[in-house]
C-alpha cells in the first residue's frame, strides 16, 4: 500500500512527441527523478503524474529543524513526518526545482506545459472526521475541531478558523449591546420631544429639495423617519460607541492570549519562519546561497507615489458618483414619466448604489493587479514579505473603494451644498444633494443597512454557488468516457489511483490567495462593524449571523468543493493583526466624528444647556429640548431664490423656514449659535477620542498578551534545555 501513497499530482495535456512542451515536461520530470522522486504516470483525457518524495528528504528536514537536545537523545530514530509537513516540503521542492532551461514549475504552468499541481484529498480517517464534525450544515452551532483542522490543512488555516471562531464568539456581546441600544431607542427614547415636535409641525413649510418640479413640503411629513432616526440618534448611542471602542481592543487582546495558548500547544511559539525557509532551500539544493536583505529608498519612494496616485483615483471615483447623483436628480425631475419625476431622489440613490456596486466589482480587479505590480516593484525577499506587502496595499485600496461613499455621506453630505439662494453647484448648474429631511444620520443608517445586508447575502450566495456549479460543470466536462468493449474483449482493471486523481482534478482550483480572500472579506466586514457602528448599531448582529454561516460554508468549500490547500506553518495571523489594530483606532475616530458631526446629539445638548427655556426659568417638569426644532430652523425669503430654482406650485408668501441650519434671516450668515455648536462638536470630538484611546491603552495594558501559564511553560523549557546542555558539557569534559 505504501507505493500508492502520493504526495502531489501534476496534470498535463497530451502533447505531441518531440514538441517543445513535451520536451520541457520531460526535462522537469527528469530533474525530479535525479532528486530521488518516484513518479507514476496515468494517461486519460489528460496526463497525470503522481509524485512521491524519497524518505531521506524528510530525514534532512527533521535533522535541520529538530531541537538539538532531542536530536542527541534520538539520533538513531526519526519519527514519520505528518502528512501536512510532507506536502509542504514536496510543494517547496516542486516550486523551486530548476530545469536545464532555467525554468521552474511556475514558468512551465504559464507556458501550459503543466495545467495543474495539487496535493490529494485522501480517504483517511481525519478527512472523514472533519466532514462529519465540521463541513456540514447540521453542526452549525457546534465548536470547531481546530486540532483536526490543523492536522489536515496545517497551522495557517487552523489559525484562521480559530481567529474567526473567536471573533464570532465575542461578536455575541457586541450584538447584544447593539440590540440593547436599538431597544432603548425604540422604548425609552421613542417619545422624545424632538420627534414629537417634528410630528406636530403641521404648519412648518420647508424649502424644496431640488431645483425643478419640486414643491414645498411640511416638516411633519418626515414624522415616521424622525422616530426611526431617534432610535439610533440618542444618548445610548454615545455609550454604545464607547463600548465598541473598548470591545475592539478587548477582542484583540483576548485573541493574542488565545493565540499564545494555541501555538504553545502546537509547540510553535518559538518557531522561526526564516529558519524553516533556509532549511527547505538547503534540502532542495545544498549549494544554495541565501538571498540577503536589501532596501532601496528610490524603489520605496516610487511605490509610495504610485500608491498615493491610486488612492487619489479611488477618491476621484467617489467624487464622480457624487456628481452622478446630483446630475441624476436634476435629469429625473424633468422626465416626462411622472413616476420617475416624482421619485427622482430615490431613483438617483438606487441607480447610484448600483453604479457604486459596479465600481467596487471593477476596481477590486484593478486594485488586485495594481497591488501585485507594486509588490513586484518592491522585490520582497520571501513569500511572507510579499504576502504582507500585498496585504497592506490591497486592504488600503479596498478600504477606499468600499468606504469613500460612506465617508462622503457621513461627513460631507448636506454640509458642503450651501443654502437656499446660494447653493453649491457642479459646473454652475447641478446643485449637490442634501441630507435626508429627518437628518444626515438617516442616510448613513440606510447606506450601512443596504451594504451589510446585500453585500453579505449576495457575497455568501455567490461564494457558495459559484464553486458548487463550477465543480458540477468540471465533473460533467472532464468525466472520462468508458470505451465500448468489442465482443469477447475483457475490461481492463482500472488503476486504483486513477479514480482518486480524477476526482481531485475535478475539484475547483486553489491558489496562494485562497485563504487571503477569506481574511480580506472578514476584515472588511470588521471595518463595517466597528468604524461606523454608531450610525448602525445592528451591524454586529448582522456580522454575527454572517460569520456563523461563513465558518461552515468555508469548511464545505475546502472539504468538498476545492482541491486540498498546501498546508503552511504559522504562529499567528500575520500582518492582519496590525490591520485590525489600525481599524480599532479608525473606529474611535470614525465613531467620534459620526456622533460629533453626523448626529444631532451635540446640537440638542447645546440647545438644552444654552438656549432652552430651562436656562431662563426653573422648569422641573419641562423637557429641556422643548422648542429645539423651531430653534434649529432658519428663515428664508422666497424672493432670494436663484433663477435656476423653479418651484411648483408657486408659493404665495413672504418667508419659509429651512431645516437644519443656523443662519441670520437678513444676510444668511451663520448665527452665534452655529459657532457655539461648532465649538461643542470639536470639544466633544477631542474629549471622546482621547478618553476612548486612553481606555484602549489601559485595556491593552491590563490584559497581558501572553498568559502566565504560557510564560511559565516556556521559562521551564528553557531552564531544562540549558541544564541538559550544561550536563552534556560537563560529561564531555570529564
Amino acid at each position: 500500500q505504501n507505493e500508492e501513497k502520493w504526495d502531489f499530482v501534476l496534470v498535463s495535456d497530451i502533447h505531441e512527441m518531440g514538441s517543445e512542451k513535451e520536451i520541457k515536461r520531460k526535462k522537469f520530470l527528469d530533474e525530479l527523478s535525479k532528486k530521488g522522486f518516484t513518479i507514476k504516470k496515468i494517461e486519460d483525457t489528460k496526463l497525470f503524474y503522481g509524485v512521491r518524495a524519497p524518505q531521506h528528504i524528510f530525514w534532512k528536514y527533521q535533522c535541520l529543524l529538530t531541537n538539538p537536545n532531542s536530536r542527541q537523545q534520538n539520533s538513531s530514530a526519526y519519527q514519520d513526518v505528518p502528512a501536512t509537513t510532507r506536502i509542504r516540503v514536496v510543494h517547496f521542492i516542486l516550486q523551486n526545482t530548476v530545469t536545464s532551461d532555467l525554468e521552474k514549475l511556475h514558468d512551465l504552468m504559464k507556458k501550459k506545459v503543466f495545467e495543474a499541481a495539487f496535493p490529494l484529498h485522501k480517504k483517511e480517517e481525519m478527512r472523514e472526521k472533519l466532514k462529519k464534525k465540521w463541513a456540514r450544515w447540521r453542526v452549525l452551532f457546534k465548536e470547531q475541531p481546530i486540532e483536526e483542522i490543523r492536522c489536515y490543512f496545517g497551522e495557517k488555516v487552523a489559525l484562521y478558523f480559530a481567529w474567526l471562531g473567536w471573533y464570532t464568539y465575542l461578536l455575541i456581546f457586541a450584538a447584544v449591546a447593539g440590540l440593547a441600544t436599538v431597544a432603548a431607542g425604540a422604548t425609552v427614547f421613542s417619545s422624545s420631544q424632538v420627534s414629537k415636535e417634528i410630528c406636530d409641525a403641521n404648519n412648518t413649510i420647508m424649502c424644496p429639495l431640488c431645483d425643478q418640479n419640486c414643491s414645498f413640503w411640511l416638516l411633519s411629513d418626515t414624522c415616521t423617519y424622525a422616530k426611526v432616526t431617534h432610535m439610533i440618534d440618542n444618548e445610548a448611542t454615545v455609550v454604545f460607541a464607547m463600548f465598541m471602542a473598548i470591545w475592539a481592543t478587548v477582542f484583540l487582546e483576548l485573541w493574542k492570549r488565545e493565540r499564545a495558548n494555541v501555538v504553545t500547544s502546537w509547540e510553535l511559539y518559538g518557531w522561526d519562519e526564516e529558519e524553516e525557509e533556509l532549511a527547505l532551500q538547503l534540502i532542495n539544493n545544498s549549494q544554495h546561497e541565501p538571498r540577503l536583505y536589501q532596501h532601496s529608498y528610490l524603489r520605496s519612494t516610487i511605490v509610495l507615489i504610485l500608491a498615493l496616485l491610486m488612492i487619489m483615483v479611488l477618491i476621484g471615483i467617489a467624487h464622480a458618483l457624487v456628481i452622478y447623483r446630483a446630475m441624476a436628480v436634476a435629469v429625473f425631475t424633468q422626465s416626462d414619466t411622472s413616476l420617475l419625476s416624482q421619485h427622482a431622489d430615490i431613483v438617483a440613490v438606487m441607480t447610484g448604489a448600483v453604479l457604486h456596486y459596479l465600481t467596487i466589482v471593477v476596481m477590486t480587479k484593478v486594485n488586485w493587479n495594481v497591488a501585485l505590480f507594486l509588490c513586484d516593484l518592491e522585490k520582497p525577499r520571501t513569500f511572507t514579505q510579499r504576502e504582507n506587502s500585498f496585504t497592506m496595499k490591497i486592504f488600503l485600496f479596498q478600504f477606499f473603494t468600499h468606504f469613500s461613499s460612506l465617508i462622503y455621506i457621513a461627513f460631507f453630505l448636506g454640509r458642503v451644498n450651501g443654502h437656499p439662494g446660494h447653493y453649491v453647484r457642479i459646473a454652475g448648474h447641478w446643485r449637490l444633494e442634501e441630507c435626508h429631511p429627518s437628518g444626515c444620520i438617516t442616510d448613513l443608517f440606510i447606506q450601512m443597512a443596504v451594504i451589510m445586508v446585500l453585500k453579505q447575502t449576495i457575497s455568501n450566495i455567490m461564494e457558495y454557488l459559484i464553486p458548487l456549479i463550477s465543480h458540477q460543470l468540471r465533473k460533467k466536462k472532464k468525466h472520462p468516457q468508458r470505451r465500448s468493449l468489442m465482443l469477447g474483449e475483457e475490461e481492463e482493471a482500472e488503476d486504483p489511483c486513477k479514480r482518486q486523481w480524477l476526482n481531485n482534478y475535478e475539484l475547483n482550483e486553489v491558489n496562494v490567495f485562497s485563504l487571503f480572500n477569506e481574511y480580506l472579506e472578514i476584515v472588511i466586514q470588521y471595518s463595517f462593524t466597528t468604524i461606523f457602528v454608531a450610525a448602525f448599531p445592528l451591524a454586529p448582529l448582522l456580522a454575527l449571523i454572517n460569520n456563523v454561516i461563513e465558518i461552515h460554508m468555508d469548511a464545505i468549500k475546502m472539504m468538498r468543493l476545492r482541491r486540498r490547500m498546501v498546508p503552511r506553518k504559522a504562529k499567528d495571523i500575520g500582518i492582519w493583526l496590525q490591520v485590525l489594530e489600525a481599524i480599532g483606532i479608525l473606529a474611535v475616530i470614525g465613531n467620534g466624528l459620526v456622533i460629533a458631526i453626523t448626529s444631532d446629539f451635540i446640537p440638542v445638548q447645546v440647545y438644552k444647556y444654552m438656549y432652552s427655556p430651562c436656562t431662563r426659568e426653573n422648569h422641573t417638569s419641562m423637557d429641556c429640548s422643548t422648542g429645539y426644532i423651531n430653534n434649529s430652523l432658519s428663515v428664508f425669503h422666497i424672493r432670494d431664490f436663484e433663477r435656476l430654482t423653479k418651484v411648483l406650485p408657486v408659493f404665495k408668501g413672504e418667508q419659509i423656514k429651512e431645516y437644519r441650519d443656523y443662519r441670520n434671516a437678513d444676510d444668511y450668515t451663520y448665527t452665534v449659535q452655529f459657532w457655539h455648536i461648532f465649538a461643542a462638536r470639536l470639544a466633544f470630538l477631542i474629549l471622546f477620542e482621547h478618553v476612548a484611546l486612553c481606555v484602549k491603552l489601559i485595556a491593552a495594558w491590563y490584559i497581558p498578551d501572553v498568559p502566565q501559564r504560557v510564560k511559565n511553560k516556556i521559562l521551564t523549557e528553557k531552564y531544562i534545555n540549558l541544564r541538559n546542555e550544561l550536563r552534556w558539557v560537563m560529561s564531555w569534559k570529564v
